[in-house]
C-alpha cells in the first residue's frame, strides 16, 4: 500500500485527471440514467466534490498523500487557465453586437449581486462594512469574494462565507439555466452574453450552457468571466465605499 502511495505521489497530477474524469464519468452517467439530464452531469460533479472536499480536510483530499495533485489540478493556475480557454471559439463579430445593452447588464450584475449578497449577509448578523462587501462580493463570484475580504481587512471566516454564497450560487445557476433557457430565450450568441454578464459565475454559466447548447458556451463564459473581472475592479473599491457610508 505504501509503494502505491508513493506512486501516486509522484505522479499526482496524473492521478488527479484520471480521478476527476472518473468523478464526471459518474456524475454524467447518474445524469442520463437518474434524471433524465434534468440535472446537469456538471452540477452532480460539483456537488460530489464538494462533499469529498468536506470530509478531506482544510484542503480537501489534498490533505491526504496520494492526492497532492488535486492541490495543482484545483489551484488558481489551472482555474485561470480554464477560465480564459473558456473565450475560445468565441466570435468577436458576435460579441460585439451586444454593443451598450452587453456592458450595462455587465455592471448590473455587479451590483445587483453584490447588493443581495451582502444584505443576506446583513440579516444574518454581519452588519459592518467590511463583512458587507466581502459576502457581497462572493455573491458576485467566489473568485471576487476572498479578493474583496482580503483588500478590505475581512476575517477569514467572513471571507470562508463569501466563497461558499459564490459556489452556492455556482451550483444553483448551473442547475436552473437548462430549465430557464427556453423561457429566458437564451438560444443565440447574443443572448447568452447578457445572460452570462447578468448571472456571473463563469462556472455556473459554463455548465448551465453546455447543458443547454453547447454551442453558447464560449458566449456566456467570455461575459461571465468580465463579470468577475468587474467585481473585482469594483467590489473592493467604489461599492466598498457606498457601504461605507451607511455601515462601519
Amino acid at each position: 500500500m505504501q509503494d502505491i502511495i508513493t506512486i501516486l505521489d509522484k505522479n499526482g497530477l496524473v492521478f488527479a485527471f484520471l480521478l476527476v474524469g472518473m468523478v464526471m464519468a459518474i456524475s454524467y452517467f447518474i445524469s442520463k440514467n437518474f434524471t433524465n439530464h434534468k440535472i446537469p452531469g456538471a452540477a452532480i460533479a460539483i456537488s460530489i466534490g464538494l462533499v469529498v472536499a468536506y470530509f478531506g480536510g482544510e484542503k480537501g483530499l489534498a490533505n491526504i498523500p496520494a492526492f497532492t495533485g488535486l492541490a495543482l489540478l484545483g489551484g488558481s493556475m489551472m482555474r485561470d487557465f480554464a477560465i480564459v480557454s473558456t473565450a475560445m471559439g468565441a466570435s468577436f463579430s458576435e460579441i460585439k453586437k451586444t454593443g451598450f445593452i452587453g456592458i450595462f447588464c455587465l455592471v448590473l450584475g455587479t451590483v445587483i449581486a453584490f447588493f443581495v449578497g451582502g444584505s443576506i449577509g446583513y440579516v444574518m448578523g454581519y452588519t459592518d462594512a467590511k463583512s458587507f462587501a466581502t459576502i457581497g462580493a462572493g455573491a458576485c463570484t467566489f473568485i471576487v469574494g476572498p479578493i474583496t475580504g482580503g483588500a478590505v481587512g475581512a476575517t477569514s471566516d467572513v471571507i470562508a462565507i463569501s466563497i461558499a454564497i459564490g459556489v452556492v450560487k455556482s451550483v444553483t445557476v448551473t442547475i436552473a439555466t437548462p430549465f430557464l433557457a427556453k423561457r429566458l430565450g437564451i438560444d443565440n450568441p447574443q443572448s447568452a452574453m447578457i445572460f452570462g454578464g447578468l448571472v456571473g459565475s463563469t462556472s455556473g454559466v459554463s455548465a448551465g450552457l453546455a447543458s443547454t447548447d453547447v454551442k453558447l458556451v464560449p458566449y456566456g463564459a467570455i461575459t461571465a468571466t468580465f463579470h468577475t473581472a468587474m467585481g473585482c475592479l469594483i467590489c473592493p473599491s467604489i461599492l466598498f465605499y457606498i457601504i461605507h457610508l451607511f455601515l462601519k
